[in-house]
């Protein structure tokens, strides 16, 4: 059984930098993709950015890429987000989650082949 916790949001000037980290308790997570999303009010959870279960893929939305990392450390349980050039765009609770479907580097932008979500974290990005 695993249990997901993020930490690291706060306020931010646009244009500055945060590190979002996802931790693990329980059994290890090396075996799953895991998946960020952020939900902003008023709107649906939407895709961020997702790993594989090794670190070797990647994915980013398109309004994201070129400025948030996503990697993780498997010998940890951890994971973390990257967030540089900030936009008020970006504020939001972000939420970290194992990816247990079956096809990962196909369905990695779906948030149903996620669980195990964490608490979430807020970000919040001034201008």
């Amino acid at each position: 059984q695993v249990q997901l916790v993020e930490s690291g949001g706060g306020l931010v000037q646009a244009g500055g930098s945060l590190r979002l980290s996802c931790a693990a308790s329980g059994r290890t997570f090396s075996t799953f993709g895991i998946g960020w999303f952020r939900q902003a009010p008023g709107k649906e959870r939407e895709f961020v950015a997702a790993i594989s279960w090794n670190g070797g893929s990647t994915y980013y939305s398109d309004s994201v890429k070129g400025r948030f990392t996503a990697s993780r450390d498997n010998a940890k349980n951890t994971a973390a987000l990257q967030m540089n050039s900030l936009k008020p765009d970006d504020a939001a609770v972000y939420y970290c989650a194992l990816h247990t479907g079956s096809s990962f580097y196909i369905k990695y932008g779906d948030r149903y082949e996620y669980e195990r979500w964490g608490q979430g974290t807020q970000v919040t990005v001034s201008s």
